[in-house]
């Protein structure tokens, strides 16, 4: 194989691979492409989560974790429980996140939400993100 036919090949490998990443909400420019977000029928604990969502997180992060300009949508596959397990909801609230999926700075740690509470607005989330199909 020639270096031309290499390189050619070697372009088109990395196309692929770039192409079968973006799909999984992990793309860096633009985290609220239009998300429709319901928020369905949610279990006792997770309408408790739902009223702590929105006064800790719904600022940053959209009234129904649908994204704003200076938080991600929640309700995509990025934060799909197999790719980020409840334990980083955790760790965010309580130590914050360095930027890494999305250009919108760090978050900070949000200070005053127990962790029984954290575990209820999780509960939010992933029953959203069901019912939205994430899950």
């Amino acid at each position: 194989m020639t270096s031309r036919v290499f390189l050619i090949v070697l372009g088109v490998i990395a196309l692929v691979a770039v192409a079968s990443y973006l799909p999984f909400g992990m793309g860096m420019f633009a985290p609220k492409a239009n998300l429709e977000v319901t928020v369905p029928e949610l279990s006792a604990e997770a309408r408790q989560g739902y009223a702590l969502y929105r006064k800790s997180c719904a600022d940053c992060h959209g009234a129904k974790a649908d994204g704003t300009d200076t938080g991600p949508p929640l309700i995509i596959r990025t934060y799909h429980p197999g790719r980020h397990a409840d334990l980083a909801f955790y760790r965010a609230v309580k130590l914050g996140v360095r930027q890494h999926h999305w250009h919108l700075g760090n978050m900070p740690p949000i200070d005053g939400v127990s962790e029984a509470n954290i575990a209820r607005i999780i509960r939010f989330i992933r029953e959203t993100q069901k019912a939205n199909g994430v899950f």
